[in-house]
């Protein structure tokens, strides 16, 4: 059975871990080595996090089956001092997709969404990610491209902004 917890700082390690093994197989067949390693170490240092916890109001779910840490999602509600929950990252291990373990995350950000008052959920996704498709599945629709540089060696992402309607 599937279970949340909200995560702190003491869980950046599992957060981490998870990102690690998740992104090289995200991401492997749309960025270089050398930008998924620049991005790890941009959006998941200690530092990093911690900021995004402790400055930039991002709260953190980790999903659980078993007791065994399947994935982790991260959100703001009153993004950019609007009524919208920002959803700014989620990712599940490799074995874990496909196990409803996203849908719970996501299913349980628009609740708390709700009870926030915001009336609509949004994400940037990369226009080649596989996982544009379950967003879609799920309400999600494309309302902007975005290309985003990151200011080191050329790198920048490449999303959709996608937006789903509470």
């Amino acid at each position: 059975m599937l279970s949340l917890s909200e995560a702190t700082s003491t869980d950046f390690k599992t957060i981490q871990y998870i990102a690690n093994k998740t992104w090289p197989v995200t991401y492997g067949g749309i960025l270089s080595k050398e930008q998924i390693h620049y991005m790890l170490n941009l959006f998941y240092s200690e530092k990093a996090l911690l900021e995004n916890l402790n400055q930039k109001g991002h709260l953190f779910l980790l999903v659980e089956e078993d007791g065994v840490c399947l994935g982790f999602a991260s959100y703001e509600h009153r993004y950019l001092n609007q009524e919208v929950t920002r959803l700014h990252k989620i990712y599940l291990l490799p074995e874990a997709q496909g196990k409803g373990a996203g849908k719970f995350l996501i299913d349980t950000i628009e609740n708390l969404a709700r009870q926030n008052h915001s009336v609509a959920i949004s994400l940037n996704v990369n226009k080649f990610n596989k996982a544009l498709s379950f967003y879609k599945k799920i309400g999600f629709e494309i309302v902007a491209e975005e290309d985003i540089e990151l200011g080191y060696g050329g790198y920048k992402m490449e999303d959709y902004k996608m937006e789903k309607v509470l």
